[in-house]
């Protein structure tokens, strides 16, 4: 398989070291776009394409439909924004019935940090199942069983 085939198109199987290694070069180039403002964080979005490429790839090497990969990219950023709605109505509402904001605003922000790691562990253990999980030995109904690494 080759890079264009890996990185731009979800059809078809994977094996484990070519995952491994689409996933450094999306992890790569993260965090070289994170750091320019605007331009980088708009072409974030072909590599999230990518990340979802690798990983449907790899789903379908494992037999399973890619949509489980809906799981992670939902649950994780529910809970953070939950938790960041959070931070900004629970002291406005404690001011107005209590007059002290202060306990929970500190809880508020407790448990938004709370659920950026629980967010990250659910992502982490995404990432884990899929990257170490055995492929299916045969053909499945996603195609052949992937025999050769990502060519160069």
């Amino acid at each position: 398989m080759d890079w264009k085939t890996l990185f731009l198109s979800p059809e078809g199987r994977i094996g484990r070291q070519a995952f491994w290694i689409g996933w450094l070069v999306v992890m790569g180039a993260s965090t070289v776009l994170n750091v320019i403002p605007v331009v980088g964080h708009v072409l974030m979005l072909g590599v999230i394409y990518a990340s979802v490429c690798i990983h449907t790839k790899r789903l379908h090497d494992m037999g399973q439909t890619g949509w489980w990969q809906v799981l992670p990219w939902v649950i994780g950023p529910s809970l953070v924004l939950g938790a960041g709605v959070s931070v900004a109505a629970l002291p406005a509402i404690a001011a107005i019935t209590t007059g002290e904001p202060v306990l929970p605003a500190l809880q508020a922000v407790a448990g938004l940090v709370v659920s950026v790691f629980v967010a990250f562990g659910l992502w982490l253990a995404f990432t884990l199942w899929v990257g170490c999980s055995v492929g299916d030995a045969r053909e499945n109904k996603y195609g052949p069983a992937p025999i050769q690494p990502v060519s160069v």
